[in-house]
């Protein structure tokens, strides 16, 4: 008898091969059986008419903080996702002095949105080491595995102190950043990021820490990961000098012999860009390099109304006099007409979200319920207020009244300039690639893309109608077996008889994204935007249904995960 079968569902089994109807048996924590299963199961699900999947594995997150005190690690946990990668970007909180813990939340805070006083509040701070943060992150139960980057941010506060957050390091402070990463991997990181954004600040306005850091410094830093087996680079980065960037990233996969995975966008500026950062990639690696791409199922946008951090009336004097009310009680006082005309009579002031907002009118469109990512040109703001005979700001306030104050406006922040994903499909089916960028856990007040699993789900392979969708088994590969490779997750992303029994089981018909909410749940009542999903049936983790029908089990199997796991 089987711990558990999964009877009769539509397998896309996570290698890329066209889906299959069947059963999958699992025993203890591992796939037994993919097939016809005889016998029976002390538990058996009944999958007809479902889709049955391996677990997501999403190698982009921001955890860091929130692993140490959420168990559901939640929104990620709600989308099916059985692992995630944390530490991109070159932020986190380990290795960190008690000197530095203040300003390393800042840090997280400006680059990736998350409340401050929740991190303050919600971290125990029981580490100074690496190793020792992984030991921490460890003694959480959770529903799903979590695996650490090095940052390099909190790696250059270390050593060379506060206020030197992009000074020139010296080679004995080098080859300091080098050793500590050297024993970082020993205690079970699985590579370091850096940045190289100038997107990227911290809280009080400055670059990122190691955005400007010197080619040695970054070559050091892979060679230590280089003398632990396969770890991972992850670099998020501007490009802004291909020939610099693409030099240092290839000195590192060809010296140290591990993988350097770097984001690649569309941007408003030269929307082409994309293909010339993917081809240098591709080139490199027929000189001998390993370089990955790392692309998004969706553009980055932000979320603006009544509800997130950001929307064009918000810095408004008769919007801030009621700014400080509950969202239903600053909703009556919206509606009333006195209230409106005096918000809608004055001038915005300039700078800012604002001024982005009110420049990008022709591509800030309404969610709506279900959301729509890929929406036409007449929906836009600019084109609704035009077919109307109304000014833009009427549009807009009447919009983010909808559904009492909860309707969310959807701005792709680069380029969407052909009002399709046309690029987003090119960049997802390229060989090179891999799919990431889903930020889970960050960027709280303005976006919520820990929902990409969902997304691809129901976007890519079943709703598009303005272009050509992708097939099935195509978005389960991009999100399992194609993210475990890279990170060296071998044991995991495909259903198949010795490998783990992560996998998910879902009304793919019926799976649905609701609009995103903002919640007031984190540590200190810290805010953020969730977005939920309907239709997942059953989330298992390690053999242990964690999940079912959108409610918490209870069980908690996840595990930190040190190192590349071993072949099943």
């Amino acid at each position: 008898m089987h711990d558990l079968i999964i009877r009769g569902g539509t397998i896309a089994d996570g290698s890329g091969r066209p889906p299959v109807t069947g059963d999958v048996a699992v025993d203890g924590s591992i796939v037994t059986a993919v097939g016809e299963v005889a016998g029976s199961g002390r538990r058996e699900i009944d999958a007809d008419g479902l889709l049955v999947t391996p677990g997501w594995v999403d190698i982009h997150t921001h955890y860091d903080g929130q692993a140490t005190w959420d168990p559901e690690v939640s929104p990620s946990g709600w989308h099916g996702v059985t692992t995630v990668v944390m530490g991109n970007c070159g932020v986190g909180f380990a290795p960190a002095r008690r000197a530095d813990r203040g300003w390393l939340i800042g840090l997280m805070e400006g680059v990736e949105d998350i409340p401050g006083t929740a991190l303050a509040e919600g971290m125990t701070w029981n580490w100074e080491t690496f190793g020792e943060y992984l030991d921490e992150v460890e003694r959480t139960p959770r529903l799903l595995d979590v695996a650490g980057l090095v940052p390099h941010g909190a790696l250059r506060a270390y050593v060379l102190g506060e206020g030197r957050a992009n000074d020139a390091a010296t080679g004995e402070e080098i080859a300091e950043m080098a050793a500590i990463v050297r024993e970082a991997v020993r205690a079970g990181a699985i590579g370091a990021s850096t940045t190289r954004t100038v997107l990227h600040r911290a809280k009080d306005g400055e670059l990122a820490a190691g955005t400007t850091a010197a080619a040695d410094e970054l070559v050091a830093i892979g060679e230590a990961l280089g003398k632990a087996g396969h770890r991972v680079f992850s670099v998020a980065s501007d490009m802004w000098d291909l020939d610099h960037e693409f030099a240092w990233m290839s000195e590192i996969s060809v010296r140290a012999g591990v993988p350097v995975t770097y984001q690649v966008l569309q941007a408003d500026f030269d929307p082409e860009l994309w293909r010339a950062w993917i081809d240098r990639g591709v080139a490199a690696n027929r000189r001998g390099a390993w370089l990955v791409p790392q692309v998004a199922g969706k553009p980055t946008s932000l979320m603006v109304g009544f509800q997130s951090a950001v929307h064009p009336f918000a810095h408004h004097r008769a919007y801030q006099a009621i700014a400080g009310l509950p969202l239903d009680e600053r909703v009556a006082r919206l509606r009333s007409p006195e209230v409106r005309a005096a918000i809608l009579g004055e001038e915005p002031e300039p700078g800012g979200f604002v001024q982005l907002l009110r420049g990008n009118l022709h591509k800030l469109f309404p969610l709506g319920d279900p959301p729509d990512y890929e929406p036409p040109p007449e929906r836009s703001i600019a084109a609704m207020a035009a077919a109307q005979g109304r000014s833009t700001d009427e549009v807009l306030y009447d919009l983010m009244l909808g559904r009492d104050g909860r309707e969310l406006l959807y701005l792709p922040l680069l380029d969407y300039s052909a009002c399709n994903l046309d690029a987003v499909r090119e960049m997802l089916v390229h060989p090179a690639t891999v799919l990431g960028l889903g930020d889970g856990g960050a960027h709280c007040g303005v976006l919520c893309d820990a929902s990409l699993p969902t997304f691809m789900l129901t976007h890519w392979a079943r709703d598009r109608r303005r272009g050509e969708r992708l097939p099935l088994e195509t978005v389960v590969h991009l999100q399992t077996r194609r993210t475990a490779e890279l990170y060296g997750f071998r044991d995991r992303g495909l259903l198949a008889p010795g490998y783990l029994a992560d996998l998910n089981v879902v009304d793919h018909e019926g799976l649905a994204l609701e609009p995103p909410e903002m919640l007031h749940d984190l540590p200190a009542s810290g805010r953020r935007l969730v977005q939920r999903a309907r239709g997942y049936v059953a989330t298992v983790k390690s053999g242990r249904v964690v999940r079912e029908h959108g409610e918490s089990t209870g069980e908690r199997p996840g595990r930190l995960l040190r190192g590349p796991q071993p072949l099943p």
